[in-house]
Parts: C-alpha cells; structure tokens; sequence
C-alpha cells in the first residue's frame, strides 16, 4: 500500500511540473513572439520616419508583464504563491473550529 502511495506521489508530481513548464514555456513563446513582431513593428515605423510602433510595444509589453506574473506567482515554487496557500488553509481551519 506504501509503493502506491509513493507512485501516486510521482505521479502528481510529475504532472505538477508538466504543468508549470507548460506555462513557462508559453510564457517563453509568447516573449519571443513579442520580441520579433515588436522589432518588426519598429523597423517599419523608423523606416517611414515616425514612432508610432511605440504605442503597440507599451500596451502588449503589459499584457506580457501581465502573462509572466501569472505564471511566476502562482507556480507552487514561489514564496508569494506558498503563503497565500497557508493563509487560506488557516482561514478553512479556524471557520472549521467555529
């Protein structure tokens, strides 16, 4: 009974972090895409003489900043995540205690 406790330990695990490195590798992606569009948007702006490729790199470089704190805060790896998962296990425990 022990063994299969251990490998469903594993197994949890394993899919755990299949899950987190799917997030991070999305984020990955998402900051390359990012990163070749934005080069593109401002080589054809400097091209015509203006700046406009700016404004698109402001707002999509939020939304990117955005992605990332999703997927850095909430991996169960991260101090933030670890204690926001405590206070809510309190929080259950002390309203079972009423």
């Amino acid at each position: 009974m022990n063994r299969n406790f251990t490998q469903d330990s594993q197994a949890a695990q394993y899919q755990q972090a299949r899950r987190s490195a799917g997030k991070k590798l999305g984020w990955y992606l998402h900051a390359m895409v990012y990163v070749l569009v934005n080069l593109g948007l401002i080589t054809l702006a400097w091209s015509q003489g203006r700046h406009w490729a700016l404004y698109p790199a402001l707002g999509w470089g939020l939304g990117l900043l955005a992605h990332g704190l999703a997927v850095w805060l909430t991996s169960p790896n991260s101090p933030w995540w670890k204690r926001m998962v405590e206070r809510e296990l309190e929080q259950l425990q002390s309203t079972e205690k009423r």
